[in-house]
């Protein structure tokens, strides 16, 4: 028997292999193509690279390291959750909660900018919780999830200073329960 490389998962496997291009990008241009397309950040309503930004940003990652960690998950999860609820739902709510944290970013913390795919990751382990979810059943792995999750989450937003956007990982986890259920019931 011999095997052929199958592209399996186009949504995921195109969101790592175009984020990897960002990155690849970013080092080339000393990291002015990483602020100026894959970095979000208020900026004029007039500027047409807003817009981009607003969805581009979870595309675009620090540097390696960042990179590495968030495509790992995104590789683990994101494969069975693209076979459950198909590419194009997937596809919408990689970008429905991309825009999502980003204006909440705008509106709470505006002062600073955001980048990386931590937001989709969480939503992906959420999603992951709920697709065995079966009619009037709750459950208690996504309980346990959210809880750990964004209790976590929540005691990291207030006791750690660090370069990490807990927001976006709540953000995150809490359009993974809202979409997940969502996609489970269409």
């Amino acid at each position: 028997m011999r095997l052929r490389l199958s592209y399996n998962s186009p949504v995921i496997l195109s969101f790592a292999l175009i984020s990897l291009a960002a990155l690849v990008l970013g080092e080339l241009t000393g990291g002015e193509t990483t602020y100026a397309l894959f970095t979000t950040y208020p900026a004029p309503l007039t500027d047409p690279l807003t817009y981009v930004r607003l969805f581009g940003h979870v595309l675009g990652h620090a540097d390696w390291q960042h990179y590495i960690s968030n495509m790992l998950m995104l590789l683990v999860i994101g494969p069975p959750m693209e076979e459950r609820y198909g590419g194009g739902p997937l596809l919408l709510s990689i970008a429905v909660t991309a825009l999502v944290s980003a204006l909440a970013q705008w509106l709470l913390f505006p002062n600073t900018a955001l980048l990386g795919a931590s937001g989709i990751v969480f939503m992906l382990i959420v999603m992951a919780s709920l697709s065995g979810m079966r009619r009037g059943e709750l459950p208690l792995t996504l309980l346990l999830v959210l809880v750990l999750y964004l209790g976590q989450e929540v005691l990291a937003g207030l006791f750690t200073r660090d370069n990490v956007s807990q927001l976006t990982h709540i953000i995150g986890g809490l359009m993974g329960a809202v979409l997940g259920y969502a996609l489970r019931r269409a």
